[in-house]
């Protein structure tokens, strides 16, 4: 079973096929009774974050980031107030 960029799979006919499915990279739609049912997508690459500190210098945080009034107005964001 190959899979070509325009290839449109049976649910049923997917199930025992899906690492070769999945390893394409590409969209695939699944179908049920002929009907498209559900697709596979590939995920964006996921950063390359190795250890700590690999953002330091691009996120800052107010010195009084956990005051009671930023907490309040957090809490009051989220519907947590009253």
């Amino acid at each position: 079973m190959s899979a070509l960029p325009s290839a449109q799979y049976n649910i049923h006919e997917a199930e025992p096929h899906s690492s070769e499915i999945v390893k394409h990279g590409e969209e695939i739609p699944l179908r049920r009774a002929g009907r498209p049912f559900t697709k596979v997508v590939p995920l964006p690459a996921c950063a390359n974050r190795r250890g700590y500190g690999t953002l330091r210098g691009r996120i800052t945080m107010a010195h009084d980031g956990d005051a009671p009034a930023a907490a309040e107005v957090i809490a009051r964001d989220f519907g947590l107030s009253e």
